[in-house]
């Protein structure tokens, strides 16, 4: 009896990990992404805020988008729940980044990335038994989460952790 416990608690635990090409998004301007259209290639997915100290890291992704564009999908995602460094609306958002930084990478519509309201690309990113791989917490704006071409989990990576940085670089050379 208490081996079929066992073995009925190893299958729970042993449960397939969800697609992350099967998790829906909006773009800032509303449109829905596929992110099935981004097979093949890498994707780096950063919580965003215009007022925050972090705020800089737009120049380092637009020049990884540059530098990698052909084997990396850079996805920003506006959010408004870390010191309330966010708070313009999806119009604002886009022409703050595009003057500022030139940003031209995909950015989505603005989403609680924690919480009772976490979007569900956020529950996958931090959860192991959606991911696969490892939980996390998203800890402030611009914590990175990196995937591989097939839509699995790599790495997270927090804020202080530079866009160009090698922890980042060696899985795109």
């Amino acid at each position: 009896m208490s081996f079929s416990f066992f073995t009925k608690n190893n299958n729970k635990n042993m449960q397939e990990p969800q697609s992350f090409y099967n998790i829906e998004i909006n773009s800032i301007t509303g449109d829905p992404i596929d992110l099935s259209d981004f097979k093949g290639r890498k994707i780096l997915v950063v919580n965003t805020a215009s007022e925050c100290g972090f705020t800089g890291q737009y120049e380092g992704l637009q020049e990884l988008h540059n530098t990698y564009k052909d084997k990396l999908v850079i996805i920003g995602v506006p959010c408004n729940q870390f010191g309330g460094q966010e708070p313009g609306s999806a119009t604002e958002i886009q022409s703050f980044c595009k003057q500022n930084y030139g940003v031209t990478f995909l950015m989505t519509e603005k989403v609680d990335v924690k919480g009772d309201k976490q979007h569900p690309l956020y529950a996958w990113l931090t959860k192991k038994e959606l991911n696969g791989e490892k939980s996390s917490s998203v800890k402030w704006n611009f914590q990175k989460y990196l995937i591989d071409e097939e839509g699995n989990f790599i790495d997270y990576y927090y804020s202080i952790t530079k866009p160009n940085s090698s922890k980042i670089t060696k899985h795109l050379k």
